[in-house]
């Protein structure tokens, strides 16, 4: 199964190898026919502790690296595209 890849913006990266990412979605309201945007913090892994506040970053999913972090950073550039 693929794994799902979300992009969002970095709001915390206090943590070890950690930062939390807040992604916002967009949906058309079931009732009232109007768009609702909302937004959800997801905790990531980060490696190299490159990420920082304000930056837009894309997270993919993996395996449990602790009890909250299950995304990882993925690598910017030439080399991630292939």
């Amino acid at each position: 199964m693929p794994k799902r890849i979300l992009e969002g913006e970095v709001v915390s990266d206090k943590g070890d190898k950690s930062i939390v990412v807040k992604v916002e979605r967009t949906f058309l309201h079931p009732v009232l026919k109007k768009t609702v945007r909302r937004s959800k913090k997801y905790h990531a892994h980060d490696e190299a502790n490159v990420c920082k506040v304000g930056e837009k970053v894309r997270i993919v999913e993996c395996a449990p690296k602790s009890k909250t972090k299950t995304w990882e950073v993925l690598p910017t550039g030439s080399a991630a595209q292939a």
